[in-house]
């Protein structure tokens, strides 16, 4: 297990530049299942999650060629599915919880998807329903082993085009269901599909390839079902969670950051949401320019009332951003609800800022009220574990802040989404050691 050692109080300097979107990297890989031809993908984050799966993908058969740190080129065209039934699958898969979406596409175009239960972080239940309910609705039948906690799905006669509404916008779930309705006979239309810019992301990437989708960007899709796919090439956006992890960093450490290649159109509510917690950014061409601040100040409503920050489906405020958010907000001066409704785990880092000295009263798993310091106080070092890849970067934030040196263990669930991230922040002049 390593850990982080971190210096905190320094301010930090320079330019940085975002990695691969995690979320639509896992998507797109998975979706090179659906054609024997050559497909080439770029911008993919050298990461443990995504690295994962590329193994994955290696044992199932696709000839995989490393073309640049960055860049890959992927073969599916002699896929071993005995590979499935394996206890080395069921090893790898339950370790990577984005293992599921390569179900839809083996559905589509081999008959069977199986997948062990999968892993990833521990912030709540993460129900596969939405993947599942989908696949039937296609035609495929379900089945479960209990004792071995194994999930499949199978189709004699081939996959058939359908209405569906799903009962939740689920981003994972709605990428599966479109990679096994592309090869399907006939119309699928997907009401309450999820359409945050990844799934747009991995719909032009289909297009591109043959697929016949519209309504891309709504929660409405159409497909119309095509005999075969062929190859193409695709780059992945820049992780917009990422950016707002960069966000986070110069507020909280009062710090002049420039972040390169941000892909404005992409961001949503993104810079809005930190902008009314006082953060001053400024667009230059498609970068974001963060001035060095003394103090940021949270907006209330019209009505004088305390601001509240929540998740929602796209184009509401990413999930994945709450926690950034909650440990800026401990800096702020003002008041700030923040309501996680999608996860009932993901707060539960909090007792660590707490510790550190920040004002937080957890009113139950999903809200939390944080009163800010205005850096009137500054936040003490300390000792904590990384629960998961989000709390544990909002931990790391908060360690670069407090006075003295902090150390965070489990730093794995770090890597799992944030690329070579020590060596990024030290270019910035962050005084952080990775101790083995």
């Amino acid at each position: 297990m390593a850990s982080f050692k971190i210096e905190g109080g320094h301010k930090l300097k320079g330019t940085i530049t975002p990695q691969g979107a995690k979320n639509e990297a896992l998507q797109v890989i998975c979706a090179v299942l659906l054609t024997s031809e050559k497909v080439i993908i770029n911008n993919i984050p050298d990461i443990i999650d995504v690295n994962k799966l590329i193994f994955i993908l290696g044992k199932l058969g696709v000839k995989i060629e490393k073309l640049s740190k960055n860049s890959y080129s992927f073969q599916a065209d002699n896929i071993n599915l005995k590979y499935l039934e394996s206890a080395d699958f069921k090893r790898d898969g339950s370790s990577l919880r984005g293992s599921i979406m390569i179900v839809g596409p083996l559905l589509a175009r081999f008959g069977k998807g199986y997948i062990p239960r999968p892993g990833g972080d521990k912030i709540g239940r993460r129900r596969l329903d939405t993947h599942f309910e989908g696949f039937i609705n296609l035609g495929a039948k379900f089945r479960y082993n209990r004792e071995e906690y194994f999930y499949g799905v199978e189709t004699e006669t081939g996959l058939v085009g359908a209405e569906m509404l799903l009962d939740e916008a689920s981003v994972t779930g709605t990428a599966n269901i479109i990679m096994a309705a592309v090869l399907a006979k006939g119309t699928t239309t997907i009401y309450n599909a999820a359409c945050e810019p990844y799934i747009q992301q991995l719909s032009k990437m289909l297009n591109s390839m043959g697929a016949k989708i519209s309504g891309v960007g709504s929660n409405l899709l159409t497909i119309e079902g095509v005999e075969s796919l062929g190859g193409c090439e695709h780059t992945i956006l820049p992780d917009m969670i990422e950016i707002g992890s960069w966000i986070g960093m110069a507020a909280m450490t009062r710090s002049e950051l420039t972040i390169k290649d941000v892909s404005w159109d992409d961001l949503g509510q993104i810079p809005n949401v930190f902008r009314k917690l006082g953060i001053q950014l400024e667009k230059r061409g498609d970068d974001i320019f963060i001035p060095e601040q003394e103090s940021y100040e949270i907006q209330s409503y019209i009505d004088g009332s305390v601001l509240t920050v929540a998740d929602a489906p796209w184009p509401g405020f990413t999930p994945d951003l709450l926690s950034i958010v909650l440990v800026v907000a401990t800096q702020a001066k003002g008041t700030v609800l923040i309501h996680q409704k999608m996860f009932e785990s993901r707060l539960f880092f909090v007792d660590k800022l707490i510790d550190m000295g920040a004002k937080v009263i957890l009113c139950d798993p999903h809200r939390a009220t944080v009163i800010g310091h205005d850096f009137k106080s500054q936040l003490k070092a300390t000792k904590m574990t990384s629960p998961d890849i989000r709390a544990g970067i909002s931990l790391l934030i908060a360690a670069l802040s407090a006075k003295g040196t902090s150390v965070i263990d489990n730093i794995e669930q770090i890597d799992r989404g944030y690329e070579d991230i020590e060596a990024r922040l030290k270019s910035i002049g962050a005084k952080i050691e990775r101790i083995n």
